[in-house]
Order: structure tokens, then C-alpha cells, then sequence
């Protein structure tokens, strides 16, 4: 819930600017400061933490948000000295900023390219838009860098911690929204099957080829093997294929909720798996997509089932390699 109030929050200071007028910054930067709560704005040196969303011009498009990962982006503000770094860049936009501010920036990417020497972006026309709350200003001063960053460590451990309490309260307004009745193993491991197979169920050492999507519980999908569904949601990634995944259970590295999951269903088989981040990627995450501490939903389809010429022994989980989205 929280997250999705701070989802709101944002698209409400998107709007909210879209129907005034931007003021005019230099080297082409349009800016509007949605609220100035009179702090200290950032120095050379100091770091932010902010929630932000990043949006093209080219059909509005959402090319990142923090809101995804439930966690604030860090940002340096570099001095003006650092070659490539121009009145009206990415660094200036920050140093409007204090903590308690929010505001809504047009990055212009012909003043980028002119001033950098590097061609513009493929994924943009001519303005990149940053809605960007301040969370946080961590002061340089006479700090060093060592002390600084140590400071950083400990605010960030705070937030982790944060996500760790708030995984089950995610998992419940999840199955609540949706309405499901899911079965719960003695592991964590929450399904429903959609699809019955017709099939036998797979065991330890079985190949299968399964057809997946998985998203977080706010809705966003961070991997799958639909490559229509990876054009509509803006992830299509050419340079991977989009086809079933193909492992040997207990055998190749994937998240423990799949090897447990996949092995309720029968070939044919269709289902939605909730995984806790216990059974998924726990901690640490996985490819800068998945938060710490983030309970996942797959929705799998069981395509095959190819027998074994043994058993397998079965990977405990503190062993357990994540597999990484492939996106």
C-alpha cells in the first residue's frame, strides 16, 4: 500500500506540471519546482536520495522508476569541473534540490548531444522528464568520503530493513486484490492452478520446458518469455530469445520456489506460483529488477516433461544459485 501511495504521489506531480508552464533553465533544461520546502539545496559532493521516475517523450513512455523497487536512488553530485558535465545536464537538475523538495525536470537531449559530443538516445525525441521527490541530502562538509558513505550504508540498511517487515503485508494485499484462494505449502510456497495437465508431474532430475511471466506484487513485470507481452510493456530485448526455459530440476540453478512449484503441476499444466522472497532471491535481489526481500508471482505454463536417467539430489536452498531474470 505504501509503495502504491508513493506511486500516486508521483504521477500526481507529473500532472500537476504537465498543466503549467516549465520555466526556462540553462542549456535548454526546463524545470518546475512542484515544492520547495526551504532547505539547504545540494553542493558539489553531496548525495541525495530520492524517489524518481524517468519518462521518453515518445509516446510517454516509463523508462525506470524507484517506485519498483521500493528503494531510493542514490544520486553524487559531482563538481562542475568533471569533463562533460554542462549547465543544464543531468548533475544540474540536482542541485536545485533540497531535502523535502520535489519538482519535475525536461532534460534536453539535443543540448546533450551538442554539448557532449555523443549521439542522443534511440529511446527519446528530444526531452527526457525526471519527477523527482527528495527523500533525504547527505551534506558533504568537512566529512570524508569514508564517513559519508558509511552514513549512506546506514540509511540504506534502514530502508532494506524496511522491505524485510513489509514482505508479508505485500504477499496478503496481493491475494487480497485479486481475490485468490491460493493452497500454501509447509515451505512458504503459495499456488493456484489455473490449467490442469494431462500429463504426469515432473520429478528431480526431469527436464522441463516451461513458458513464464514474473512480476512483483505491484504489478510490474520484470521477466518473461511472451515476447509480445515484453513489447507491450516496453522490455522487448532483441538481443534474447523469447521461447519456453528449458532445465533439469534439482540440476540447473533456478529460485527454490521454481524447482518446488514446477513440480506440482502436471505436464500441460497451468499455474500462478507466490514465492517468498525466502524461496526467491532474499536479500540481496536479483538483476537490478527485484528489490531485497521481494515476494514474487509467477505465472508459469508446464509445456514438457522430459523424463530423467536418475534422481537427482535436490539443492538445499542456502546453496541455491538464483537464476537471474533474463531480460
Amino acid at each position: 500500500m505504501k509503495k502504491s501511495i508513493l506511486f500516486l504521489s508521483a504521477a500526481v506531480l507529473l500532472t500537476a506540471a504537465s498543466c503549467q508552464n516549465f520555466k526556462k533553465g540553462d542549456g535548454g533544461l526546463e524545470y518546475k519546482i512542484v515544492k520547495d520546502a526551504g532547505a539547504e539545496k545540494a553542493a558539489s559532493g553531496d548525495l541525495l536520495s530520492v524517489d524518481m521516475t524517468i519518462n521518453s517523450d515518445r509516446n510517454d513512455s516509463l523508462l525506470n522508476s524507484t517506485y519498483d523497487m521500493g528503494l531510493p536512488q542514490i544520486v553524487n553530485i559531482a563538481p562542475d569541473s568533471i569533463p562533460g558535465l554542462y549547465a543544464g545536464d543531468y548533475n544540474s537538475m540536482f542541485k536545485m534540490l533540497g531535502e523535502g523538495d520535489s519538482a519535475v525536470f525536461r532534460l534536453n537531449l539535443d543540448t546533450m548531444a551538442a554539448k557532449t559530443g555523443q549521439p542522443k538516445p534511440e529511446f527519446a525525441d528530444k526531452f527526457v522528464t525526471f519527477t523527482v521527490k527528495v527523500r533525504k541530502h547527505f551534506k558533504k562538509g568537512q566529512l570524508t568520503d569514508s564517513a559519508i558513505y558509511a552514513e549512506v550504508n546506514k540509511y540504506f540498511e534502514g530502508e532494506i530493513e524496511g522491505l524485510k517487515k513489509g514482505e508479508e503485508g505485500k504477499i496478503t494485499a496481493y491475494i487480497s486484490s485479486n481475490k485468490l484462494e491460493p493452497k500454501k505449502t509447509t515451505s512458504g510456497l503459495q499456488y493456484i492452478v489455473t490449467e490442469e495437465g494431462k500429463g504426469e508431474k515432473p520429478a528431480l532430475g526431469d527436464t522441463v520446458v516451461v513458458n513464464y511471466t514474473g512480476k512483483l506484487t505491484n504489478g510490474t513485470i520484470f521477466d518473461t518469455s511472451d515476447p509480445e507481452l515484453a513489447k507491450k510493456e516496453n522490455q522487448f530485448n532483441p538481443m534474447r530469445p523469447y521461447e519456453p526455459i528449458r532445465f533439469s530440476i534439482g540440476n540447473d540453478p533456478v529460485i527454490q520456489g521454481w524447482t518446488e512449484g514446477i513440480q506440482l503441476l502436471n505436464k500441460g499444466g497451468k499455474a500462478t506460483l507466490i514465492i517468498p522472497s525466502s524461496l526467491g532471491y532474499g536479500e540481496r535481489g536479483g538483476g537490478g529488477k527485484i528489490p531485497p526481500y521481494a515476494p514474487l508471482v509467477f505465472e508459469i505454463e508446464l509445456v514438457d516433461v522430459v523424463k530423467g536417467t536418475g534422481t537427482a539430489a535436490a539443492p538445499s536452498l542456502p546453496e541455491q544459485i538464483p537464476a537471474e531474470p533474463l531480460n
